[in-house]
């Protein structure tokens, strides 16, 4: 949720924090700052609410070190201002800490131990920083020793991702990590540290993945990890290959068009990916074989990612006919459902570092069942805890609200599908030609984000001053409305719903005025009639209805036609007129499309 950046052993420490907390701000944050320091006694503390241009403008050229931290904060405890911001301190001004996370038990940690403590915020943080300065001081610790007492003392359902800077031992960094994601950077002749790899890659693309209850000092020359037990360890190094410039906005004004865009391209990515040249799925026999096992599929995820879910439960019971179920991650995680003698678990996440999913997968492991993560991020949290793992290969994406992420999941489930039918030899498989039919796919797309400029007048027509909107539809359609209606809510703050159409006159039809938005998007030939007679009763009641329809079922006067495609990937195309319409409705109001307010990328607390 929030990001970290380290560095130590550089002359240009403090540029490289703010690049690194720069690309950092797609996973949402409200205020940010830096603490810097060189080995001739300097050091400096610079914070500030708002944005990572407003901390650079409070920047002078004076402010130089050799090492330094630095965060950008999604508030949690505590407003959003400049005495909240990370880093926070202890009451000697000699231990500096950034942290991800939450810690549990802050409250009694307070009143036990510091209640003779002049608080500077309302953070959670903070009690930590000054829990190191107080041990260090009593029992008249290093920082090292200081710094591990105080994690000891953290109950069981804190987590965290802490770097630590001692005035004292200025070239040196502390970092521990339990549930947050943390990364150190390798370079030649310094070293860094990071929550997102995308944040160091224009300094090194070599990283080592630290393990739940490592605890690490780091120098320009030297790592040394030690493992919850305190034993020395050594941790498996990763390349990343991402060009640091494919984070890069290029021509576009905001990142949710850029990725829009790119979903064409990466639906043939994903070809190319899990495609050999004859045109056979590559998919490891393993997992095939264990999913082949389970009498039920278990979807988990959170958000757009739930989303894709519910259309991987239309494809994997159509294609494969095993029963499956979705669930939201925070629900499951703490009011698991009766499951099936034999399951088999998949979860979606962008990032994969979704800390309700974690948590799922976390009692998962130890019901030791078999599961599968597809992300985005190779390396991350739920990749490495996970039995399995297929990657989406969609590139970075940096916008808060997902876009390419969500059609990469669904295409993915769907070459999932048809390897699990052909190696069950199912007749489905001989009809599913998912190579070909995802070339469609990418066509479709590319025709529907080449109309955007029609979408754009149709948001300027009927959504420019809503205050709430219907999306509806049936069957795979109504998993579309849900993630559509997300999409607008989430980037242009109007209040909108998603609702099977068949389900209007139980209820939500009282809500229809005149000049309420409803968009109905039709792909599905079964229920096609059915919506459009539901299209009918909300005119009736004065609504303005935009029209999302497949080729093959159009009418006069639909607004939006989109080119046919297999009936189960008709998400993928449908998905798209939905997500212009959110990012020009959100652009013609002014708002930061990318950057939603109270939202976050990368949700790494429950």
């Amino acid at each position: 949720m929030c990001g970290i950046v380290g560095v130590t052993g550089r002359e240009d420490t403090v540029e490289i924090l703010l690049h690194g907390l720069e690309k950092l701000e797609y996973r949402g944050y409200d205020s940010a700052g830096i603490y810097v320091s060189d080995e001739q006694g300097a050091d400096y503390l610079i914070k500030e609410k708002g944005k990572i241009a407003d901390l650079r403008a409070e920047i002078g050229p004076e402010v130089h070190g050799l090492a330094g931290i630095g965060h950008t904060r999604w508030a949690t405890h505590g407003i959003p201002n400049k005495d909240n911001a990370h880093p926070h301190f202890s009451a000697d001004k000699r231990f500096y800490l950034v942290h991800n996370g939450v810690i549990g038990n802050f409250k009694q940690l307070r009143e036990e131990y510091l209640h003779d403590v002049d608080f500077k915020s309302e953070t959670d943080t903070e009690v930590v920083v000054q829990l190191i300065g107080y041990l260090a001081k009593k029992d008249h610790l290093d920082a090292k020793a200081a710094f591990k007492k105080a994690i000891s003392l953290l109950d069981d359902s804190s987590s965290y991702a802490f770097v630590l800077m001692d005035r004292e031992e200025p070239g040196k960094i502390f970092v521990a990590k339990k549930k947050s994601p943390l990364l150190i950077g390798i370079g030649e002749g310094f070293n860094v540290v990071c929550s997102d790899a995308m944040a160091m890659l224009n300094v090194t693309h070599d990283f080592i993945e630290l393990e739940d209850g490592d605890v690490v000092e780091i120098t320009a020359s030297k790592i040394k990890i030690e493992d919850e037990n305190g034993k020395s360890v050594e941790r498996n190094q990763f390349h990343v290959d991402e060009d640091a410039s494919a984070s890069d906005k290029g021509a576009y004004e905001f990142y949710m068009l850029k990725e829009i865009d790119e979903q064409p391209a990466v639906m043939h990515k994903l070809q190319a990916e899990y495609f050999d040249e004859a045109g056979n799925v590559q998919i490891d026999e393993k997992l095939l074989a264990e999913m082949t096992a389970a009498d039920r599929l278990y979807i988990v995820a959170a958000g757009t990612s739930y989303h894709a879910g519910l259309v991987g439960k239309e494809l994997f019971e159509k294609i494969t006919r095993i029963p499956t179920e979705v669930h939201v991650a925070s629900e499951f995680a703490y009011n698991p459902p009766l499951l099936a003698p034999k399951p088999f678990f998949i979860f979606l996440t962008q990032s994969g570092e979704t800390a309700d999913s974690r948590e799922v997968l976390k009692q998962v492991n130890k019901w030791g069942y078999p599961s599968l993560t597809i992300t985005n991020v190779p390396n991350s949290t739920l990749s490495r805890e996970a039995s399995h793992t297929l990657l989406l290969y969609a590139g970075p994406e940096i916008a808060v609200a997902s876009t390419k992420a969500y059609t990469a999941q669904i295409a993915v489930e769907a070459i999932l599908t048809k390897a699990l039918a052909e190696y069950q030899e199912l007749e489905t498989a001989a009809s599913f030609d998912v190579k070909s039919e995802l070339t469609k796919v990418a066509n479709a797309m590319q025709t529907a984000v080449d109309q955007k400029h029609q979408v754009e007048k149709l948001a300027a027509d009927y959504l420019a001053t809503t205050r709430n909107a219907f999306y509806i539809g049936r069957a795979i359609d109504y998993d579309v409305a849900i993630e559509a209606a997300l999409k607008l809510k989430e980037v242009s703050y109007v209040q909108t719903e998603g609702f099977a159409s068949g389900e209007l006159k139980h209820g939500t039809i009282a809500l229809i005025e005149e000049g309420t938005p409803v968009i109905a998007i039709i792909t599905n030939k079964a229920t096609a009639a059915h919506t459009r007679s539901n299209v009918q009763e909300v005119i009736a009641r004065g609504a303005n209805v935009i029209t999302i329809v497949a080729g093959e079922l159009a009418q006069p006067g639909d607004q939006i036609v989109l080119e046919d495609v297999h009936p189960l990937l008709t998400p993928l195309v449908s998905i798209v007129p939905a997500q212009l319409l959110a990012y020009y409705t959100s652009k013609n109001r002014g708002y930061d499309v990318d950057k939603p307010r109270n939202l976050a990328k990368s949700v790494t607390v429950e």
